[in-house]
């Protein structure tokens, strides 16, 4: 259960902090395209473990992930990279990780087998 409170913190952090410490045109990204409200807080959890972490997102957040738009998602993974929270992990790997997540997501989306 701490495990639970200590994402949610992190999750927090993703979408809110760094702000003051995030590019302008991230920030610019972010605001202009209401990237924070797009997905829902579980969804959001599971993609951030599955970018910053290890772990699976399920065919549903990878519905939210797509509609979330491949602009603000790119944009709020840099913008949390650039939190001195973050400072320890690699940026090509996480930049890596979040562009695979988004093409496994995107493919799941396009699969017949899901709009059927």
């Amino acid at each position: 259960m701490a495990s639970l409170n200590v994402y949610s913190v992190l999750v927090v952090l993703f979408l809110t902090c760094g702000a003051a410490m995030a590019t302008k045109e991230n920030d610019q990204i972010i605001k202009e395209n209401n990237c924070e409200t797009k997905m829902g807080m579980p969804c959001v959890l599971e993609a951030f473990k599955s970018i910053f972490e290890t772990g699976s997102i399920s065919n549903k957040c990878c519905c939210e992930l797509v509609g979330l738009g491949k602009v603000c998602h790119s944009a709020l993974v840099k913008r949390t990279l650039e939190n001195p929270l973050f400072k320890h992990l690699s940026p090509e790997k996480i930049i890596a990780k979040s562009i695979q997540t988004w093409n496994n997501c995107l493919a799941l989306i396009d699969s017949p087998s899901l709009s059927a």
